[in-house]
């Protein structure tokens, strides 16, 4: 029996010190960190699912662009192939025309016919291509020497000119809404050096 009492004796006197150490620990009741668990657990699961939810919207959203971005390109193409589209089928009722005339040639055989009706297709284009794009043909003969403009191909002296000045075209040149897109090839003539 004193075993008993001396037993007791220590579990009481360890009593306080593994309350103590349980309070320090914060684990007072074991009810309580089953709800710490159980309350983790749960936030746990809710942040998993949002976690999905996420990674399905950021797949979506990169399936959307890589289909965007595609479609761009393709747009792109498109815009680019049929860019001349609307000029095309102008130029098309033209070749109608010139294939009208080389019919009316073959069947009258007649030179000035034909010739005038070349000349009104090549006006009726030249209208075409002014009020509808925009493109103007200019002859520069008498007009001043303009690097800008004129590509000189040939110079001759002349006392008749004071500055350098366009004396014959050889082949027209184009503007495009203001722009040179093709330089008229020209003679000039240029002033007589006094020796």
């Amino acid at each position: 029996m004193k075993k008993d009492t001396e037993e007791e004796k220590m579990e009481q006197e360890l009593q306080p010190e593994s309350e103590a150490k349980a309070e320090e620990l914060g684990t007072e009741e074991p009810a309580e960190p089953v709800d710490e668990v159980a309350a983790l657990k749960e936030q746990i699961q809710k942040l998993e699912k949002e976690k999905a939810e996420m990674k399905d919207q950021f797949l979506r959203k990169a399936a959307d662009f890589d289909n965007f971005r595609k479609r761009l390109i393709r747009d792109k193409e498109d815009a680019v192939s049929f860019a001349n589209t609307s000029l095309l089928t102008d130029l098309i009722d033209v070749l109608d025309d010139f294939e009208r005339a080389e019919e009316a040639a073959k069947k009258s055989k007649n030179f000035e016919t034909l010739a005038n009706g070349v000349d009104l297709i090549e006006k009726r284009l030249m209208g075409l291509l002014e009020k509808k794009w925009g493109l103007t043909k200019y002859v520069p003969v008498n007009e001043a020497f303009d690097p800008e403009k004129h590509e000189a191909l040939m110079m001759t002296e002349s006392p008749d000119v004071k500055e350098a000045t366009v004396a014959e075209v050889f082949q027209n040149g184009y503007i495009l809404h203001g722009r040179v897109i093709r330089h008229a090839k020209v003679k000039v003539s240029m002033p007589a050096k006094n020796n």
